[in-house]
C-alpha cells in the first residue's frame, strides 16, 4: 500500500480508525505528522476545523474501527470557522501551545541538570578542604533527587542536550540519574535509596588523585597504568570515609567496579558480597562508560549498549537487576536512532519507564523545520513503529542534520505528564 493508494473522502465522514493525509503546510495543523491513524473524536474536530471539505485518506492502512460511527465525530462543524483564516490561526496556536509545553519540560530538566552538575563540582572542590559541608551537599542534592521522584506517580527518561554539562558531571549526574530510577523500579527502601544515590554521584571522587593523563582514561598502553588508575576506587573510599558517608554509600564507592561474576576490581567480590546499592551502581556505570567514553569513536548507541550487556556480559551483573533495567530503559532507549515502520527516521528522545516499549520521538519530517518538530508518541500512535536501531552514521545526511543525533547522551528525569502534555499522537 503506497500514498497513492488514497481516496477523497468529506470530513463529515470521518472516523475514529481512518488513515488520513492532510495535504497542507505544517503551519497550518497542530499535528506532530502530515499523515496519520486517527485516534479519537478530539482529533476529529480539529481536523474540521482546518476548513477543509475533503482530504486525502487511505482504505488499506484505516483499521476496522473506521466502520463505527463515533458520534462526537460526527457532531456538525461550525461553518463560520470553515474555509476562514480563523482556522489557520487556530491551528498555529495550537501548535505553538504545544511547542511551547514541549520547550518549557525540556528546560525544567536542563535547569535541574545543570544545578545538580553545580552542586557536585562544589562537592568536589569541597571535600578536601571541608569534607563534612561535601558530605551535607551531596546528602542535599540527592535528598531532592528522591524528592522529585517520590513525587511523581510515573517518570520519564529524558534525553537532553548535548551542551549540559562538562565530561566529569556529566558521567556522574547520568548514573546518579539512572541509578536511583533502577532502585525505584526494583522497589527499594528509602535507606538503600539514599546509598545509591550518594554512591553513584560519588562513584568516581578518587580520581581527583589521579595524574591529569590518567584521570579520564579508558584504555591504557601499560599494565602499570591500568593498575594505577584502578586506584583511584581506594581513593575515592578514604574520602568518602573523611566525609562521614553510611555504610552502604561507602560500599557502593568501593565496589562500583566489582561484577557479579568476580571479574571486577579491586577486590574480585561476587554478587553474593555486594551491597545492593554496588549492584546498582556497578551497571548503571558500566552502561554509562559504554555510551560515553573518553573516545567518542569507541561510542556504543544506547540501544547497542544495553544490547552488549544484555547479550555478552550478563553475567557480570545480578540478574534480577539487569532484567529490571532493561524494563525500564525499553529496548531503545534515549538517544538511540531509529527507523520506523513507514521507513522514516526518528531519535527516541524519551522513555516513560513504568511503560517503555513505545518510546517519543521526534520524526525526520523534511517539510518541518527541526527547531518546530513536535515530539510523536508512539503509544498513541499504534500504527507507527520502531523496526530497527541505527547508527548515527547509517542515516542519510538530511536525516543526520535534522535529527542531530548526541555524541554524549545526557539523561535526567520529570514526571511523565510533562511530556504528556506537550506530546500528541500523529
Amino acid at each position: 500500500m503506497t500514498d497513492s493508494d488514497t481516496q477523497d473522502i468529506d470530513v463529515g465522514e470521518l472516523r475514529v480508525g481512518h488513515f488520513v493525509f492532510l495535504d497542507l503546510s505544517w503551519i497550518r495543523h497542530p499535528f506532530p505528522l502530515s499523515s496519520f491513524k486517527i485516534q479519537s473524536a478530539e482529533q476529529i474536530k480539529t481536523i474540521r476545523s482546518l476548513g477543509l471539505r475533503r482530504i486525502r485518506y487511505s482504505p488499506g492502512r484505516s483499521g476496522p474501527e473506521s466502520d463505527v460511527i463515533q458520534p462526537a465525530a460526527m457532531a456538525p462543524t461550525d461553518p463560520c470557522v470553515s474555509e476562514t483564516p480563523t482556522a489557520e490561526e487556530m491551528a498555529k496556536s495550537q501548535r505553538r501551545e504545544l511547542l511551547s509545553q514541549q520547550r518549557a519540560s525540556l528546560q525544567r530538566c536542563e535547569r535541574q541538570f545543570d544545578n545538580a552538575a553545580n552542586a557536585y563540582r562544589q562537592i568536589t572542590k569541597s571535600v578536601h578542604a571541608d569534607p563534612q559541608a561535601a558530605r551535607v551537599t551531596c546528602e542535599a542534592l540527592v535528598g531532592s533527587l528522591l524528592a522529585e521522584l517520590r513525587g511523581a506517580q510515573e517518570a520519564n527518561i529524558r534525553l537532553l542536550a548535548e551542551k549540559v554539562g562538562d565530561r566529569p558531571s556529566l558521567h556522574a549526574i547520568n548514573v546518579t540519574v539512572l541509578a536511583l530510577l533502577l532502585g525505584r523500579a526494583c522497589c527499594l527502601d528509602d535507606s538503600i535509596m539514599t546509598d545509591i544515590g550518594v554512591g553513584a554521584l560519588l562513584h568516581d571522587v578518587g580520581k581527583a588523585e589521579l595524574p591529569d593523563r590518567l584521570r579520564f582514561q579508558d584504555q591504557f598502553e601499560r599494565a602499570s597504568e591500568q593498575q594505577l588508575f584502578q586506584e583511584h576506587v581506594a581513593y575515592g573510599v578514604t574520602m568518602a570515609k573523611r566525609m562521614g558517608l553510611t555504610s552502604g554509600a561507602l560500599l557502593a564507592i568501593g565496589q562500583h567496579h566489582e561484577y557479579a561474576d568476580g571479574t571486577g576490581y579491586p577486590l574480585r567480590a561476587g554478587n553474593d558480597k555486594l551491597h545492593p546499592a554496588s549492584r546498582v551502581v556497578s551497571l548503571i556505570n558500566h552502561y554509562d562508560n559504554l555510551c560515553n567514553p573518553v573516545n567518542p569513536i569507541l561510542a556504543l548507541t544506547p540501544h547497542e549498549a544495553l544490547a552488549q550487556i544484555f547479550a555478552k556480559t550478563r553475567a557480570k551483573f545480578d540478574t534480577t537487576l539487569l532484567n529490571a533495567f532493561v524494563r525500564m530503559m525499553g529496548v531503545y532507549p534515549p538517544g538511540s536512532v531509529v527507523q520506523l515502520s513507514d521507513e522514516r527516521y526518528a531519535l527516541v528522545v524519551s522513555v516513560n519507564s513504568s511503560r517503555p516499549l513505545k518510546p517519543r520521538v521526534v520524526v525526520h519530517d523534511p517539510a518541518i523545520p527541526a527547531e518546530e518538530a513536535l515530539i510523536v508518541d508512539l503509544e498513541s500512535e499504534p500504527s507507527l513503529a520502531i523496526c530497527r536501531s541505527l547508527k548515527p552514521l547509517q542515516l542519510p545526511g538530511a536525516a543526520l542534520a535534522y535529527l542531530s543525533p548526541r555524541k554524549r547522551v545526557c539523561y535526567f528525569f520529570e514526571p511523565a505528564r510533562s511530556i504528556d502534555d506537550g506530546a500528541i499522537a500523529a
